[in-house]
């Protein structure tokens, strides 16, 4: 059974999509099959993989075509990572009051068997899209730059986690929070870290991403940064990152 894990910060800027891109990339490497489902409407996992973007798209079950994410599923270029591409013309506000129809998707899809990992990027809003992510998800990962207002988006969003895990997906779980664009030297960095860690518990932080250009550099190529840069200190992270959500995968396999 796939583990479906939803990308989410309701702040912009966070990094989502190339931790999604580069996260897939990695447990990829480690042999399981991934699959992004990329529904915020800039496209930009699409971009990461160099996939250029054509119908059927993911939004296209908001349409009432629960088929349509079967139908959309490409392989990219990297082995065992495949995309099911957002629409970069949909309106958000088109999605519908229904919060169950990724989920309904999913189902009908078989994507459980077919996959080992389901990566859902979010966009970065609280509309229909994200709580559609959260109805489906296993586990949230938490993309966070370490500052101040980061950390009011981290409250924001773990409270609604909560609402949703009490009144209609318990199974919902926080894998983490993931620091990007890091730096250990900077003291607002550490003191903002040093803060979600009392908060929430220092368990909750995942391996941080530091900034490198490299990883723009990546995704201008339209390739992940372990393929495009595998020396870098950001191919570095995301490996150490997949190492350990790899691990987790496992354990989870196995109890």
């Amino acid at each position: 059974m796939a583990v479906r894990i939803a990308i989410c910060n309701r702040k912009g800027g966070t990094g989502k999509s190339t931790v999604s891109v580069n996260l897939a990339a990695g447990l990829a490497e480690h042999g399981f099959r991934v699959l992004i489902i990329d529904l915020d409407s800039q496209s930009h996992c699409a971009a990461g993989l160099g996939i250029k973007p054509s119908a059927p798209f993911i939004h296209d079950i908001f349409g009432g075509n629960p088929e349509a994410l079967n139908e959309s599923i490409v392989l990219s270029d990297y082995p065992g990572l495949w995309l099911s591409p957002a629409n970069p013309t949909f309106d958000h506000h088109s999605a519908g009051e229904n919060q169950l129809q990724l989920e309904e998707a999913l189902h009908q899809s078989n994507i459980d068997e077919r996959f080992d990992v389901v990566l859902m990027d979010t966009p970065p809003s609280q509309d229909q899209l994200l709580m559609n992510a959260l109805m489906a998800a296993d586990w949230v990962v938490v993309p966070f730059v370490p500052h101040f207002l980061s950390y009011q988006g981290i409250k924001q969003l773990v409270r609604l986690m909560h609402s949703v895990k009490l009144s209609n997906n318990p199974r919902l779980q926080l894998a983490g929070f993931l620091p990007t664009m890091a730096s250990k030297t900077m003291k607002h960095h550490k003191a903002v870290m040093e803060e979600v860690s009392r908060h929430f518990g220092r368990d909750r932080i995942l391996p941080a991403i530091r900034t490198d250009i490299r990883l723009a550099d990546a995704f201008s190529k339209g390739q992940p940064v372990i393929g495009f840069a595998p020396k870098s200190r950001a191919a570095e992270d995301f490996s150490v990152l997949s190492q350990c959500i790899g691990e987790r995968l496992s354990e989870r396999e196995h109890a």
